[in-house]
């Protein structure tokens, strides 16, 4: 699984002209799934994404995460996370997982999360055409992939 994680100060998920999912302050998180994820990546990655400790404490430091803060996630599914840029310059998403394999695997993604915050989460549609729009904080951001924990 590959996830980039973004502080924001507001963010929202909007399909066919409806707002699915709208936040204030917290992080939005694309996410990428391939065919070797497992349950261990889910695990592993919701408790990096709700300890992150990428928001300021009261000495401005980096040093408190979004469930310290109280915060809020939207998740959203993103299979170009996978492109592949080697050759030529159409991006190739072979790596990036087929409907049948990434919607669980996404779905469980969504319950860890909830579980792991402690409260509901805002998402996406697996699939749909979404407009994102966010206010990024900082700006923060972070590329995390269970395949190379750095």
């Amino acid at each position: 699984m590959r996830a980039v994680i973004q502080r924001v100060s507001k963010a929202s998920v909007t399909i066919d002209g409806k707002i699915n999912a709208q936040i204030g302050w917290g992080l939005l998180v694309l996410l990428g799934i391939e065919d070797a994820d497992k349950e261990e990546d889910i695990e592993w990655l919701s408790g990096k994404i709700v300890n992150l400790r990428i928001f300021d404490d009261a000495e401005g430091v980096m040093n408190e995460s979004v469930k310290d803060r109280d915060g809020d996630i939207i998740l959203v599914s993103q299979f170009t996370l996978h492109a592949a840029t080697k050759k030529g310059n159409r991006p190739s998403y072979i790596r990036a997982s087929k409907p049948d394999v990434a919607i669980p695997l996404y779905e469980k993604m969504i319950a860890q999360l909830t579980t792991d915050l402690g409260k509901p989460i805002g998402t996406g549609i697996f699939g749909a055409d979404m407009k994102v729009e966010l206010l990024n904080d900082g700006p923060v951001t972070i590329v995390v992939d269970t395949k190379a924990k750095e």
